[in-house]
């Protein structure tokens, strides 16, 4: 029963903390135009806002293999919950553009460790079940995705148009995830923890290919990802949606998203096919990005439907695929390490450039296009993957 209890606290804790780790990127989508006119920006500067913690995510992804040697997974999580609600609360005060890339920066850093740490925990704790928890774990993110981006336009009318508010209203759900994580991680768990990570010794996943093709995949649906959450509500109001009607347009998309994190991991556990629900999850976005290229108005929203459940199919996937080959905590954690530097570094360039492109252009147009390459690219790589895979199993 006492077992049963810790594990239900566990996976509660890391639903909370997943939470929080995508408001304070995503709650910019559905206010950038506001922000970018209160501030007088382009679309290119305005990006760099969910550019720059996106890039992070992949640029200091590798310290999590240094911070929980220094702080544990107890310590080290709850320091990282910490800075992230008190700067996403800062940012209430903060009405100058250098002071929130500054927040963007330092929230990315603390994102960028959880993540791995988050990763090697479900790889340690929850073995026999690691699609189910990843599904918690992507359910998380998915949900905190979806309540940033569809109530901040709805917070700032409410709160009197006031966007500095509206974006630190996201900061409650950090004390919430540092109160239950604390306690469902006890320090006898912690030090069991530190014992095992001593013992174990893996295999860099830096020299081994397959690493490095499952880095361009999760590289390319971070991509679509943050594409989608950045340049969606601004897609949408370019066809001459309200902020609250461009928000609306974001909420359907991460609803979706949040379904295909339920349904995919549970599927997973009966139908354990990585690859089908890959190509199966492609083919949808592929349909989606189609009804958005036709410029129809009224399509965005099933567009927005199939591009929600093409997100929600591949992140739980693209996590499950490094602790699909790797043996141990520690070596998941280093592999989860390598694969996100390069992946989020991917998923914070490509949307930037997308705002550079539509500075030139003035249209989303070629804003789908770029979406559709990237389809192409996680389709292209999960053939590599299996004609890798079939081939080492001929060997």
């Amino acid at each position: 029963m006492t077992s049963q209890k810790s594990t239900t606290s566990l996976l509660l804790a890391i639903f909370l903390i997943a939470l929080n780790l995508r408001p304070a990127v995503t709650s910019i989508g559905p206010l950038l135009e506001t922000i970018k006119k209160d501030l007088n920006l382009s679309n290119s500067e305005v990006s760099l806002l969910t550019a720059i913690p996106v890039i992070c995510m992949g640029l200091f992804a590798p310290l999590a293999v240094h911070w929980l040697k220094k702080f544990g997974q107890r310590l080290g999580i709850s320091l990282l919950i910490g800075v992230i609600g008190t700067l996403t609360l800062l940012r209430a005060w903060l009405h100058d553009y250098v002071s929130l890339l500054v927040t963007a920066f330092i929230i990315g850093v603390a994102i960028a460790i959880i993540g791995p740490i988050l990763s090697s925990l479900v790889k340690e704790k929850f073995p026999t079940r690691m699609a189910s928890a990843i599904g918690i774990y992507s359910l998380g993110m998915g949900a905190g995705a979806t309540l940033s981006a569809g109530l901040t336009g709805v917070l700032y009318v409410w709160i009197g148009e006031q966007w500095e508010f509206a974006l630190a209203f996201w900061s409650s759900l950090a004390l919430l995830a540092y109160l239950v994580w604390f306690v469902a991680m006890t320090p006898h768990q912690e030090r069991k923890v530190l014992t095992e990570q001593q013992q174990a010794s893996f295999r860099s996943p830096w020299t081994n290919r397959r690493a490095w093709l499952i880095l361009l995949f999760f590289g390319f649906q971070a991509s679509l990802f943050f594409s989608l959450t950045t340049w969606l509500a601004s897609a949408a109001s370019e066809l001459g949606f309200s902020v609250i009607e461009a928000g609306s347009v974001i909420s359907v998309l991460t609803v979706s998203q949040i379904i295909a994190n339920i349904s995919i991991p549970l599927l997973l556990e009966k139908f354990s096919n990585r690859s089908f629900w890959i190509y199966f999850s492609l083919f949808i976005g592929t349909l989606g990005i189609s009804l958005l290229l036709t410029g129809n108005v009224s399509l965005i929203w099933p567009a927005s439907i199939l591009l929600g459940f093409t997100l929600g199919g591949l992140f739980p996937l693209a996590l499950l695929l490094p602790l699909d080959e790797t043996t141990d905590a520690k070596e998941a954690n280093a592999w989860t390490a390598m694969v996100q530097t390069g992946g989020f570094i991917m998923g914070g360039l490509v949307p930037l450039a997308i705002g550079i492109l539509y500075d030139y252009s003035g249209t989303h147009q070629l804003t789908y296009y770029v979406m559709l390459v990237l389809i192409v690219g996680m389709f292209v790589v999960t053939l590599l993957l299996n004609k890798k895979e079939a081939l080492q199993t001929q060997g």
